[in-house]
């Protein structure tokens, strides 16, 4: 399989080039050139259709050690005793359970995935990598989790000072690894972002070797959240069910996208975001604008200019990359755009959006315990209160991506009591921690990132 740019690559790239690169050349997103067809059955065992989907998608490249090794850990990340961890709420709703990972959060799932054929591709082409990923909190701690350790990948991680749960961080800084440094950034999951982009895009940097990143805009991360789309689906017996994804970087609900383009069991996609909702703006009001991110309880959604909005955008204007490139520059430079009626009529099409405030969020962790007997997330819970507010005339499926156990404050006060802490999470508080605080600086962090690449 090949695969293209957002903005008009064409190149000859592979699975491989594409997951060891980040990022297109042009600094658009890669997506296959043309979406495969499935000859296989999209509602088996969950390894198996792993490893499928992987093959069908171009992973095999990497040989099929690889690919099986993947497809393990992402199965292994997934399985609530050893089944497909899905709970029915009422009727035509249930809740979809992604936190039985190393780090009870959802982007184990893809980053178990990632490292074994991040190694793969290193090891074919005898190379080493720096990863560099911007994090809200739960990407940092499930990338340091997978890669400490690995012979081939230096892994710099660049997280909001002050911005991320104490679990979050404490997930980071705790692990005493030579092969990775965590930065504190001054500033918000934007400014993170974009100092994530700026380094990919150095020359001279890319000069001492590969350079790639972990974030969703990584298609390789993005890969492996389609399959638990597909495995939710098809446990909830119903047919083709809405799922409601709590959304910051758009990365999960693209991959609900993909997991429905293949043919999969899967209704509308409705993206729920926090008070920072400016890919909620875009789809209902036409207008894109980037605005300085407020600090919520879903903190892992707070973010302003999802990368993977850009990934939509070409798919709904008909891939016209012309179309994408000119409204992203736009965007990039003056920190706004105005979309077309024709381009926000495709885009509501394919993906629907709402807000939830933080009252509203607190008032859906109280309705679940009530209710249902859950106790979840603030993340999970902006899902479940998007959910609500659709009405369940149709099968819906709310997404629930971290464990409640990490948001700790938030959790307690609108429940009136503590959720119950595991024993991986215990265990984190005591250990010594390795963090390196930087202000919103592009040439301070290159010059960080070449020092640690160079070590």
């Amino acid at each position: 399989m090949n695969y293209v740019g957002t903005r008009g690559f064409a190149g000859d790239k592979t699975f491989a080039g594409a997951l060891l690169d980040g990022l297109a050349p042009d600094g658009g997103l890669y997506v296959p050139a043309e979406w495969p067809t499935p000859g296989f059955d999209l509602s088996g065992d969950y390894g198996t259709l792993t490893q499928n989907l992987l093959t069908l998608f171009g992973v095999d490249v990497l040989g099929a050690d690889a690919v099986k090794a993947a497809a393990e850990r992402t199965r292994a990340a997934f399985l609530r005793d050893g089944e497909v961890p899905l709970t029915q709420l009422a009727d035509n709703l249930w809740m979809l359970e992604l936190w039985h990972g190393p780090t009870l959060a959802f982007k184990d799932m893809a980053m178990q995935m990632m490292a074994p054929l991040t190694d793969a591709a290193l090891k074919q082409r005898n190379e080493t990598l720096t990863l560099v990923t911007a994090t809200s909190g739960d990407t940092g701690a499930a990338a340091v989790r997978a890669f400490a350790g690995s012979e081939r990948v230096r892994l710099v991680v660049f997280h909001p000072l002050g911005r991320v749960s104490p679990v979050q961080r404490l997930q980071m800084t705790t692990v005493q690894a030579d092969n990775v440094l965590n930065v504190g950034v001054e500033g918000d999951f934007d400014d993170c972002q974009a100092i994530v982009k700026a380094l990919l895009g150095d020359q001279s940097l890319k000069q001492n070797g590969l350079i790639s990143s972990v974030n969703s805009i990584n298609w390789g991360r993005l890969l492996g959240q389609v399959p638990y789309y597909l495995a939710a689906a098809a446990a909830s017996g119903a047919d083709k069910p809405d799922f409601v994804v709590p959304t910051g970087n758009f990365g999960d609900a693209f991959a609900g996208w993909v997991a429905r383009r293949i043919g999969g069991n899967v209704g509308k996609l409705h993206a729920a975001v926090n008070q920072n909702d400016a890919l909620n703006q875009a789809i209902n009001e036409g207008r894109y604008i980037r605005r300085q991110a407020v600090e919520s309880a879903s903190v892992s959604m707070d973010v302003q200019a999802p990368s993977n909005f850009e990934r939509l955008v070409y798919e709904a204007s008909g891939r016209n990359a012309a179309t994408t490139k000119a409204l992203f520059d736009t965007f990039n430079a003056t920190g706004a755009v105005t979309l077309s009626p024709e381009l926000q009529a495709a885009l509501k099409a394919e993906v629907t959006a709402s807000t939830v405030n933080e009252a509203q969020t607190a008032e859906a962790i109280a309705h679940a315990y009530k209710a249902y007997g859950q106790v979840i997330c603030p993340h999970t819970a902006v899902s479940l209160s998007a959910a609500l507010e659709r009405g369940l005339d149709h099968p819906q499926i709310v997404l629930s991506t971290a464990h409640a156990a990490k948001f700790p404050d938030f959790v307690t006060k609108a429940l009136g009591f503590a959720p119950k802490v595991p024993d991986a999470i215990q265990a984190l508080y005591g250990q010594p921690e390795k963090i390196t605080e930087l202000k919103n600086d592009r040439v301070a962090a290159l010059d960080l990132v070449k020092g640690f690449a160079a070590a």
